[in-house]
This record gives C-alpha cells, sequence and structure tokens, in this order.
C-alpha cells in the first residue's frame, strides 16, 4: 500500500510538471537551449546550426575576453599551481592566495576598501541583505531590478518597497514613506539587462543625500566597459564615492567565467564574510577561475582594455544607428551594448531568432517571464569581439528577416 501511495504521487508530481510544460509551449515561450561545440567568441560552432560557424550575437562577452590567450594561460598556470578545486567553503580552508589577490584587485579597479568574492553575483545578491539589514530597515528597489536582487531581498527581513522603473519622483514618495527606519537602502541595477537602460546614479545619489539614504549598484552588465575606464555606471555620472555597495559579476565582461562580488566599506564586507550564507556555505569558486579573472582585471588598464572598449562603443554606434533607421525599436540607452530589438509578441521572437540562425546569426528572443508580457524582444549584445564587418552582416540580416516576416 505503501508503494502504491508513493508511486501516486510521484506520478502527480510529473503529471503537474508535464501539464505545466505544455502550457509553456503553447503560449509560445518554451525555451530551447542551442548547444554549442566551441569556445565563447564572436563566430561560435553550435548543434543548432550544423552547416558552419554562426555570429553570436547574445553573450555577455562585452570585452571579448571569453577566449582570450592570456587569462587562457593564466587559467591554465594556476591548475598546475593550485590545483582544480577546493572542496571546501571559504572560512573553513577554501581561501587561496589567489582569491586574496582578487579581492584586492577588484577594490583597488573600484575604488574601495574592501571586496568579497561568492561564488556568483546571484550568490552575492542572496547574500548581502541578509547580512547587513533587519526589520529596522527598508530596501527602495527599482522594479525592474534583476531577479536575483528580488530573490536576495526576499530572504532578509528589511521592509520592501519598489519605486516605478527609473522614476525618481516615485522613488522620492518612498524615501519619504519611510523616514522612520534605521537604514533605508536604494538598491539598483547599473545596466538593466533586459532592457539597456542606465540607472541615472546622479540623480539617485541627490536624493539619497537629500533623505540620508545607502545606495546599493548592481554592476553585472557595467563592470569592465561602461564609464571612464571601464568602472561602470558609478564613474559614468561621477559618483563612485557616494555608493555603499558595488555587487558586480566575473562571468560577464570580466572573463566570463564565474565568480561575483560585493564590494564597499571594511565594515560591510567583514560583515558578509560573517553572515552571508552563500559564501559561508558554498565552496570557493575555483582557482583557475580566480587567477583568469585577476589577469582580466590587470588587462582593463592597460592598452588592450582601452582598445576592447573603443572597439566595443564603434559596435554599439554602429548597430543601434543604423538598426533605427531601418525602422526597428531599439530599447535602452545609446551607449549601452545591450540592444533590445522590441518585436512584442513572443511567437514572432522566436521565429524571428530562428530565420536569423538560418542565415548564420545566433541570437535569441526573450519572453514572459524572463520580459513582461506582450514585451517580448531579441535582445543583441554586441561585443570589442566583433568587426564593424560583423556588425553590418547583422543588421543586414535583420532588415530581410523583417521583410520576410511582415514586421
Amino acid at each position: 500500500m505503501m508503494r502504491q501511495t508513493m508511486n501516486r504521487l510521484r506520478g502527480q508530481l510529473k503529471a503537474v510538471a508535464a501539464g505545466e510544460i505544455a502550457k509553456i509551449r503553447e503560449a509560445g515561450t518554451f525555451k530551447n537551449e542551442r548547444v554549442i561545440t566551441s569556445p565563447q567568441q564572436a563566430y561560435i560552432n553550435t548543434s543548432a546550426h550544423p552547416s558552419g560557424p554562426v555570429l553570436n550575437f547574445c553573450a555577455n562577452n562585452y570585452l571579448g575576453l571569453s577566449n582570450n590567450p592570456q587569462i587562457v594561460k593564466a587559467a591554465h598556470a594556476a591548475l598546475d599551481s593550485h590545483g582544480f578545486g577546493l572542496s571546501s567553503v571559504r572560512f573553513i580552508c577554501g581561501t587561496q592566495d589567489l582569491h586574496k589577490q582578487l579581492e584586492k584587485s577588484v577594490s583597488t579597479f573600484l575604488g574601495t576598501e574592501d571586496t568579497i568574492v561568492y561564488p556568483s553575483c546571484f550568490d552575492a545578491n542572496a547574500g548581502v541583505f541578509e547580512a547587513l539589514l533587519n526589520e529596522q530597515d527598508a530596501v527602495i528597489s527599482d522594479e525592474l531590478n534583476h531577479a536575483s536582487i528580488i530573490d536576495g531581498i526576499r530572504l532578509c527581513k528589511a521592509q520592501r518597497f519598489r519605486y516605478t522603473h527609473l522614476d525618481m519622483a516615485v522613488l522620492e514618495e518612498r524615501l519619504k514613506e519611510t523616514q522612520g527606519c534605521r537604514i533605508r537602502l536604494i538598491v539598483t541595477d547599473g545596466v538593466f539587462s533586459m532592457d539597456g537602460d542606465v540607472a541615472p546614479l546622479d540623480k539617485i545619489v541627490a536624493l539619497a543625500e537629500k533623505y540620508d539614504a545607502n545606495i546599493f549598484v548592481d554592476e553585472c552588465h557595467a563592470s569592465g566597459f561602461m564609464g571612464p575606464g571601464g568602472r561602470g555606471v558609478p564613474a559614468l555620472f561621477g559618483v563612485s564615492d557616494k555608493i555603499d555597495i558595488v555587487n558586480g559579476t566575473l562571468g560577464k565582461a570580466l572573463g566570463g567565467a564565474s565568480g561575483g562580488f560585493s564590494s564597499g566599506s571594511a565594515e560591510i564586507v567583514t560583515l558578509q564574510r560573517q553572515r552571508g550564507r552563500p559564501y559561508l556555505f558554498s565552496n570557493a569558486i575555483a582557482p583557475s577561475v580566480a587567477a583568469g579573472s585577476l589577469q582580466a582585471l590587470r588587462m582593463l588598464d592597460g592598452a588592450e582594455g582601452a582598445a576592447a572598449r573603443a572597439q566595443l562603443s564603434k559596435n554599439t554606434t554602429q548597430f543601434r544607428s543604423q538598426m533605427k533607421a531601418a525602422g526597428f525599436t531599439i530599447l535602452g540607452n545609446d551607449q549601452c551594448p545591450i540592444a533590445p530589438v522590441l518585436l512584442k509578441d513572443a511567437r514572432l521572437a522566436a521565429q524571428f531568432s530562428e530565420k536569423m540562425l538560418d542565415k548564420g546569426i545566433y541570437v535569441i528572443g526573450f519572453s514572459f517571464p524572463v520580459v513582461p508580457k506582450e514585451q517580448a524582444r531579441i535582445r543583441v549584445q554586441l561585443s570589442a569581439a566583433h568587426t564593424t564587418e560583423d556588425v553590418q552582416k547583422a543588421v543586414d540580416s535583420f532588415i530581410v528577416t523583417k521583410k520576410e516576416l511582415g514586421v
């Protein structure tokens, strides 16, 4: 009888999952994973396009460093000198000299006192709020902040408030509502990954100073290439010294492997080392990842970093201007290499991306729940690894596909 009951319950769970999958397919929002069989770079091989390499416009490889020979060499060297993995969390026996060097390097790059490296930025965002805030505090978050920020805020006991995307008038109202709280932490992405928007940090800082609030910025889609020297959106607006917490990733522009960080004052970072649950209960990042990320940071201040940022800026301007001239709606800030092509209809976005793949252009359609309903889009991400000719090929393919689908 017990076995029959267990089998019935397992069958019920399987049936519920199958029903939900069917609904997703019916809505046209099922997400297929295309398998790539090459390193991450401008041209990649994928089983979805067996006839040859395709141009990749949907990776976070903004500076083109994901397969950089110097970074690969540094990672190889660390495998020989420091091994494959740590098999432990940081505070037990999982901290190597490479991890401390990496944290110091990030702090120097951002101009902060200290940095803590997490297994990912999702983990950093999951750990920071619970470690620092309690029920006496308030979090005031942009409504379009990344899912990891939303989940991290849910884990803490602070009161939660949202403000309309980039709306400073609503943010000011939330600051007025929360004046009785011990800490008011304004939380925003620096660059919003699905929209290519840039947070107006100069205005946010002005409000924070007026109402005695603190500021947290997620720089995952900005570190390394936005602002002077690639130091992100705070540097873009000249307010780096006004930001209390900067979280970011090593898994995008800075080499593209894995790992995230939280950077700020020594006290804020130390408290996270004591209470940040994803830090305390997760293995340290692999030595090869730490060494490769260190090399990426070294390159940012050199000629290679400057050249990569210049090429990325050139590619961004070329794509955005030509696509707008062709009648497409391109979301976001004109300086941002995230260039969402708004199509609205989920099925259309999926069809569009498949036809682009047929033309040798690898892009992905995004739809609900990744973006709001009726706001489906193809998110194009420019890279310094793309040439002018690569960008032109993408634009031309978009124009042809638009005609084919009667958009």
